[in-house]
C-alpha cells in the first residue's frame, strides 16, 4: 500500500538506483560497481524489488549495474516500472551494446531517459569507454532513441581536454551533455591542477541544469569541500545486487539494511540521519535528490560519534 501523499513528500526516494546485474564487459580502472562472473538477477527477484520500492512511495527508479545491457530481462523490466507508474523510468549504460536493435526494444518498452559517461576519446590504460569506441553507438542513439540522452564528459580518466571533446560531441549530436568529476573509492573528490581548470572551461559553456542547480562541483574543485545535509537511505536508494538498501555505491561496506524489510519509519530516520562523507562527496544523484531538502533539519554527530542535536 502506497504511502499517503504527505508522507511521500516528506521522505520518499525521488531517485533509487537498482542493481539488476553487477557483471560488466569493461574493467575501468577508477570502477568499484562491477565484476567479471555474476549472473543476471532473476527477474521475478527485481519485480519484487520493484514492487517494495513503489509501496515505499518511490518517485523515480533508474536500472543499473554493472552494464545493465548485459541483463536478458532488461526491455521486460523497463515494461515493469511503466506499469508501476514510476514518475521516471530511465537506465545507466557504457553504451557498448546499444544498436539499433535494442534501442528499438527500448523504446517499445517505455524507457524515458539514458545516462550515458564517457571517459575521454582515446582508449588509455585506466579505460576503454572512449568516444573512439561509441561514436557509432551514439549516432545510434540519434537516429533511432525516442528517449532523452545525457552524455557525460568525466574529467580525472584520460587527458582533461578529452573530456572537453565529449562533451562537443554530446552536444553536436543534440544531447544533453554534462560533466562528471572521477571520485575514489570512497565517492570523494580526486583531481589534478589541470583536471580542475579543464573542469571550469567546460562548466563555463554548460547550460544550468537542475542536478548543478547548487553549484557544489564548482564549490568542490575551488574549495575542496562543499558540505550538504545528505539525505540517502531516503530521498536516494542504491539498491545492491542482494536487495539491500545502501546510502549509495560507494558506501555498500558502511551501512545497509534489506529492502524486503525497510518500512517508512526507516526512510525517516535515514532522512535525518547524518553522513560524515558529506563534505566531499561527489556523487551528483545523491546530492541532487538531497537538495529540495536543504532547508529541514538534520541530527549532527556527538563528540562521541552518538548522533545528537538537529542541525537548523
Amino acid at each position: 500500500m502506497l504511502p499517503n501523499l504527505l508522507s511521500r513528500l516528506r521522505y520518499s526516494p525521488f531517485l533509487v538506483q537498482l542493481v539488476v546485474i553487477r557483471r560488466c564487459n569493461l574493467s575501468c580502472g577508477y570502477c568499484s560497481e562491477f565484476d567479471k562472473t555474476s549472473e543476471p538477477i532473476p527477474f521475478a527477484l527485481l519485480e519484487e524489488r520493484l514492487e517494495k520500492l513503489k509501496n515505499l512511495g518511490t518517485f523515480g527508479i533508474s536500472l543499473t549495474g554493472g552494464e545493465p545491457t548485459l541483463h536478458p530481462d532488461l526491455p521486460r523490466l523497463i515494461r515493469k516500472c511503466r506499469e508501476l507508474r514510476f514518475f521516471r523510468t530511465g537506465m545507466i549504460s557504457n553504451g557498448f551494446f546499444l544498436r539499433p536493435e535494442l534501442i528499438h526494444q527500448l523504446n517499445e518498452a517505455g524507457l524515458e531517459e539514458m545516462q550515458i559517461s564517457i571517459d575521454g576519446v582515446r582508449r588509455n590504460e585506466t579505460t576503454e569507454k572512449v568516444l573512439d569506441h561509441l561514436r557509432k553507438r551514439l549516432l545510434a542513439l540519434r537516429e533511432h532513441a525516442r528517449f532523452a540522452v545525457t552524455v557525460s564528459g568525466v574529467i580525472g580518466a584520460a587527458p582533461p581536454n578529452e573530456a572537453e571533446e565529449v562533451v562537443a560531441f554530446a552536444r553536436e549530436l543534440g544531447f544533453t551533455p554534462r560533466v562528471l568529476l572521477v571520485h575514489d573509492h570512497n565517492g570523494q573528490l580526486k583531481l589534478q591542477p589541470e583536471e580542475v581548470k579543464a573542469f571550469q572551461r567546460i562548466v563555463d559553456t554548460l547550460p544550468k541544469s537542475w542536478v548543478d542547480f547548487s553549484d557544489y562541483r564548482k564549490r568542490l574543485v575551488r574549495d575542496g569541500v562543499a558540505p550538504f545535509k545528505c539525505r540517502a537511505g531516503s530521498r536516494y536508494l542504491y539498491i545492491d545486487e542482494f536487495g539491500n538498501v545502501n546510502w549509495c555505491s560507494q558506501t555498500r561496506m558502511v551501512w545497509s539494511k534489506p529492502l524486503l524489510d525497510y518500512t517508512p519509519e526507516d526512510l525517516r530516520e535515514q532522512f535525518f540521519a547524518y553522513k560524515s562523507c558529506n563534505e566531499s562527496c561527489t556523487l551528483g544523484c545523491a546530492r541532487s535528490a538531497s537538495q529540495l531538502d536543504g532547508w529541514r533539519g538534520q541530527l549532527l554527530p556527538a563528540p562521541s560519534g552518538i548522533q545528537a542535536a538537529p542541525m537548523p
